[in-house]
């Protein structure tokens, strides 16, 4: 029966695959023949504590067969979810009005975005990228082929059981590479066309009877737009543009002139939801004597994205650098017309899709959804962001990450990485590093901080001679600038350098990083500061921020260090004890002085001041006192209203300090401690009892950490859609996720240390789906089997796969 079944599988999958001539599959071929041509794959899969997977294998394909294999057994329902989307039917069997909310920058309708990716399917975009020089290398091909493989042997082999998607019957065992590669690039614009998703399907013209929304008097002057951008609220606008998200992350990496062991430590904790498309699982991939890499990888992605190997460990930050420009075309009419630089008129292309959609009584339904497009890209509706489709004008977005397939390829190659300077030479050659910076220790001893991430070639002279008034605008406030789209293809149109992977990107020489052999680290602030001593000046403003202020967690991460460094040299143990400080850098600066309790006292509010004063300063779960600072550094002003030594851009881990004691800062105060007493929490509550474990299945499990970026916490956590234990203060669904401290010790070997704050398997039922949660509410780590002989002392499944 089985052999029937793979057989007219493969008869069902050969069209798709045929479709995508760069992603050979085989041609549609007689049944007799079919099981014999079926691409055969070969893996083992043994199973360690805590359900993480070590994948080994002879070839790329039966590696990324394991991998999907794997991968299908701890997050069948994300991953079906994921492919779902990919292939554009959401509406399809979800309804087209319920949302879909990836945690990160992207909540939108289903239909919302079913429109999208249908339009990207009708332009054969990852079809046409597949078949490109920006597209995916031989190997990538079959580590995605396997992939897909092995989510579909799961499925045929397997009964869903989690209650999140068991017994929806569009599961079934008939994913193809192209619904995965659609899913890759899809997340490659998660900082830039996928935060405009909404405003692209929306996007309607003017019309004589329907001129939009009024001008409002936005500037049509440079000197105009210098004065407005003083009256924009800066932090709106950032949200807006998907630059003021808690997806974060912190990495640090210590070299070898202050490591103990003289070589390199790596800690490293991503800031990512709990839930949904970009959560982490953790897997090993072996190909003996050619490949050997362990991590955390994205669901739905083959390689580590995340990880070390027995040289380089490395660990990534979302990068300031904006992945697009918007540009802007004077329109002469109301409508769709455009001019050109020498005067002609053009129209952007009407495009029309057609969704299927389930209605309530069960039945579907095609409607019909349109989108706009100049040759830079789509057009955009967006009156918040400045760019609204006016009489007088419109905007497109040229989005960087949506000229390439080459994020697979980049990752597979930073693992074989021998060295810090291998590692950033192999994500300049792959040309596919997303949207993170890169932290990274090597064995030798050397670290290396980079932002090499894929960024539209635009210099700040370009960005000077072609910025229209609104884009000096957007420029000013918010640092992107906004182009002129009649010289888009010319003057303005994005720059080529010689070094960079392919045209329209920036080059590796004009991309910041800094190699050291004493420390670097990044949270997600500018490449400004990699550490203390370090400044990094001159790059393309796109890129991010030089000479700014720098958050209260930036300035955390950063005094662990140099804290630890005043007595002495960081060792494996001190800097991964780092995580688990939870030492809360607002509160310690507002604390000089005394000024954090004058405040309080002010308010006449004596039992909750009792207990601010009593506080220890940290957030670990045993804190008494934490959520009370937390309520006030929400409310409290910004700038130049809270602090009395204002930032210095000579001393930027210093400042802004000096508490303020105004009305002002008292009022918030007090607002504050009534929000507290509003929500019916005791002021001398126990931080664990109300900062709990919110994830999917999960019991309410004491937490350590707190706010990142106000309260300047290194163990960032967040409550954001709770799915469990919403009776709680504070449910966590976002923050610290895949953590590692890997240290290279003075003997040569590798010493890894994770935690998967929401553990492995999603299931509720699964013993792994909460193991490794209890484990960080314990503030332990997983010692993660590393070695052939660790694997062996830890195993608990060994499960052989072959064939299709």
């Amino acid at each position: 029966m089985r052999r029937v079944t793979l057989t007219v599988a493969a008869l069902l999958v050969a069209p798709l695959l045929a479709t995508t001539p760069a992603d050979a599959g085989p041609s549609p071929q007689p049944a007799d023949q079919a099981q014999q041509a079926a691409p055969a794959y070969d893996a083992t899969v043994r199973i360690t504590r805590h359900g993480i997977p070590h994948i080994v294998a002879d070839d790329w394909a039966s590696l990324g067969y394991g991998s999907g294999y794997a991968t299908a057994a701890s997050s069948i329902c994300n991953l079906a979810d994921t492919l779902l989307t990919a292939r554009g039917e959401r509406s399809k069997y979800l309804g087209p009005d319920a949302r879909y909310d990836d945690q990160v920058t992207l909540d939108a309708t289903n239909l919302e975005v079913d429109a999208f990716v249908t339009d990207l399917h009708n332009r054969h975009v990852v079809e046409d990228l597949l078949a490109s020089p920006a597209g995916p290398t031989s190997r990538a091909k079959q580590m995605v082929r396997g992939y897909v493989a092995g989510i579909n042997r799961w499925i045929r082999d397997n009964t869903i059981t989690d209650p999140a998607c068991a017994g929806d019957a569009w599961i079934t065992p008939t994913a193809t590479p192209l619904d995965l590669w659609y899913g890759v690039y899809m997340a490659n614009l998660l900082a830039s066309s996928g935060v405009f998703l909404k405003e692209i399907v929306g996007a309607d013209p003017a019309t004589l009877d329907d001129p939009g929304l009024p001008d409002l008097g936005l500037p049509a002057t440079n000197a105009e737009a210098r004065d407005y951008a003083k009256t924009v609220d800066r932090d709106a606008l950032l949200a807006a543009l998907g630059q003021d998200s808690d997806f974060g992350s912190n990495a640090t990496a210590i070299g070898g002139d202050d490591s103990s062991t003289g070589r390199g430590l790596l800690l490293g904790n991503p800031h990512f939801p709990w839930a949904g498309r970009y959560k982490f699982a953790q897997q090993h991939l072996t190909i003996p004597g050619e490949y050997d890499v362990a991590g955390g990888s994205l669901i739905g992605s083959p390689v580590v994205n995340i990880g070390w190997n027995k040289d380089v460990a490395w660990s990534h930050t979302v990068s300031t650098a904006y992945r697009f420009t918007p540009y802007e075309y004077v329109t002469p009419v109301p409508g769709t017309t455009y001019l050109t630089a020498n005067g002609l008129l053009k129209t952007a292309e009407h495009r029309t899709v057609e969704v299927e959609v389930l209605r309530d009584d069960g039945t579907l339904e095609t409607v019909e959804e349109d989108l706009y497009r100049v040759p830079q890209g789509y057009v955009i509706d967006a009156p918040a962001m400045f760019m609204g489709w006016l009489p007088t004008s419109f905007w497109a977005i040229r989005d960087a990450n949506a000229e390439h397939l080459r994020t697979i390829d980049t990752f597979l190659s930073m693992g074989e990485a021998t060295s810090v300077r291998d590692l950033i030479a192999r994500q300049d050659a792959g040309g596919g590093m997303p949207w993170v910076n890169t932290t990274a220790a090597d064995r030798h001893g050397d670290v290396v901080y980079a932002d090499h991430s894929v960024v539209p070639h635009v210099t700040n002279a370009m960005a000077r001679r072609c910025m229209t008034p609104i884009g000096l605008l957007l420029n000013q406030v918010a640092g992107l600038p906004g182009l002129n789209g009649a010289l888009a293809g010319g003057l303005c149109k994005w720059g080529t350098d010689a070094d960079a992977q392919r045209p329209g990107i920036l080059g590796p020489d004009k991309l910041p990083e800094a190699f050291s052999r004493d420390w670097v680290m990044n949270a997600n602030d500018s490449y400004w500061t990699p550490n203390d001593t370090v400044r990094l000046e001159g790059h393309p403003s796109i890129i991010g921020c030089e000479r700014c202020v720098r958050t209260m967690r930036t300035r955390m991460v950063m005094q662990y260090v140099i804290d630890r460094l005043d007595v002495g040299k960081e060792t494996p143990f001190t800097l991964r004890s780092h995580q688990h400080d939870n030492r809360v850098r607002a509160a310690e600066v507002m604390r000089e002085g005394g000024r954090l309790d004058q405040v309080c006292d002010a308010t006449g509010e004596t039992e909750a001041c009792a207990v601010l004063k009593a506080w220890d300063g940290h957030s670990d779960a045993t804190s008494v006192g934490t959520h009370i600072f937390e309520a006030f550094v929400r409310r409290a002003p910004t700038g130049n209203a809270l602090w009395t030594v204002p930032f210095d851009p000579n001393d930027p881990v210093n400042t802004p300090r000096g508490l303020k004691t105004t009305k002002a800062v008292v009022d918030a105060m007090a607002a504050a401690i009534q929000s507290v007493r509003g929500d019916g929490v005791p002021f001398d509550a126990p931080w664990g009892t109300l900062q709990v474990a919110g994830d999917r299945g999960a019991p309410p499990l004491p937490l350590g950490g707190g706010d990142g970026d106000l309260a300047g916490n290194a163990n960032a956590l967040g409550s954001r859609d709770p799915f469990a234990n919403v009776d709680r203060y504070k449910p966590i669904t976002y923050g610290s996720s895949h953590i590692q401290a890997v240290s290279f010790l003075a003997d040569g070997t590798v010493q890894p240390r994770t935690i998967l704050t929401y553990s492995q398997y999603e299931d509720p039922a699964s013993p792994w789906s909460s193991d490794q949660t209890r484990l960080f509410s314990q503030e332990r780590w997983v010692s993660f089997a590393w070695t052939p002989d660790q694997i062996q002392q830890q195993l608990v499944d060994t499960i052989d796969l072959t064939g299709p």
